[in-house]
């Protein structure tokens, strides 16, 4: 379901923003795939949760502990309805709105996740990552979905606040677990370091805080998200993005630690041509094109499509193009942005 959801959004957002791209061919595929995810949440299953996967006919198969599935499945539905006016994705998407803000500041006992004497609740950094992307498509979709009281405290701001959370020894690491309080956890869970997230986290709150006029963010967004992360993970033997790092420098548990995944490549190309945006510093644009000549050789099978798994040396570990997590979303996302932010910078110069 986060493929199909992932998918559904990139469709139509191309629909709604790239011209070239408003065609039926995008459309038609993008209505049957909303419908499809609404018939596996409502005529198939009757869900309070979304499923993870499910059969060829949208019967539930499995459900996971956590919020993807429904934060994918509120992208899908917000950017359906920007784009067809059609209520019923309004309703859908407005509904797992207010269950997600109500799992991320409320309770999130809803999930599942077993509540053992010897457990200690953490933050994720992927959760508060997801909130603010999601806060961020409801106002493009312009849908208003929160109707707080005076003294609650809205999702935007919570995930911004959980997000400088995980930022730690002194703003050189983004972990990606971290007490409820905002502290250092310990084992390897508390020192694990995933490069990837941290530019992609960066680029997210650098986008929030431009248009919000927060320049103190935006230069935090820079330093400690973009610019630590990649100089941390960068392979300086061989080129592209370590996919796990431990903080302390100890070998980490995952077996692929140091393979180069396709995701992390697109959101630094993302990240380093928005930072250069913002700060005109020329070593930004260097950056931006040090990942992009990388991925573009590595990654790329030269036929338009991407393999997603390399290892160390960035020979081609699995010669599949998708599979259950590499489907039509950080790709083409990455393209579209990077396409926008190029074509603005080109035309301010030529002004």
């Amino acid at each position: 379901m986060w493929l199909q959801a992932r998918q559904v959004w990139m469709y139509f957002r191309l629909y709604q923003d790239v011209p070239r791209l408003k065609n039926r061919d995008i459309w038609n595929p993008a209505v049957k795939g909303a419908d499809f995810l609404l018939k596996c949440l409502v005529e198939k299953n009757s869900c309070t949760r979304c499923p993870f996967s499910v059969t060829k006919d949208g019967q539930a198969i499995k459900i996971q502990r956590n919020l993807f599935s429904e934060c994918f499945f509120v992208m899908a539905m917000s950017e359906t309805w920007r784009a067809t006016n059609v209520d019923k994705y309004k309703v859908a998407a407005v509904s797992f709105m207010q269950k997600i803000r109500h799992w991320c500041i409320v309770d999130d006992s809803a999930l599942g996740a077993d509540d053992l004497p010897g457990t200690t609740k953490t933050s994720k950094l992927a959760v508060a990552m997801m909130s603010l992307c999601l806060c961020e498509q409801m106002h493009i979709s312009n849908l208003q979905w929160e109707n707080l009281s005076g003294d609650e405290e809205k999702l935007e701001d919570w995930s911004v606040r959980n997000l400088l959370s995980h930022v730690q020894r002194s703003g050189t690491v983004v972990l990606e677990s971290v007490s409820l309080s905002g502290q250092e956890i310990p084992g390897a869970d508390g020192r694990l370091y995933v490069p990837g997230h941290a530019i992609e986290c960066g680029w997210f709150l650098l986008q929030h805080a431009l248009q919000c006029n927060n320049v103190m963010l935006a230069e935090k967004a820079c330093l400690c998200f973009i610019d630590a992360a990649f100089s941390k993970g960068w392979d300086a033997d061989n080129g592209g993005l370590f996919y796990f790092l431990d903080a302390d420098g100890y070998c980490p548990l995952q077996l692929e630690w140091n393979m180069k995944l396709w995701w992390p490549h697109c959101e630094a190309m993302i990240a380093f041509i928005l930072s250069y945006k913002f700060k005109k510093e020329t070593r930004l644009l260097d950056n931006f094109v040090k990942v992009a000549e990388y991925t573009f050789s590595k990654f790329s099978d030269k036929k338009g499509e991407w393999y997603g798994y390399l290892n160390r040396k960035g020979e081609v570990s699995s010669n599949f193009k998708g599979g259950p997590w590499k489907g039509c979303f950080h790709v083409p996302r990455a393209m579209l942005m990077c396409e926008n932010i190029l074509l603005e910078l080109i035309d301010s110069c030529d002004k």
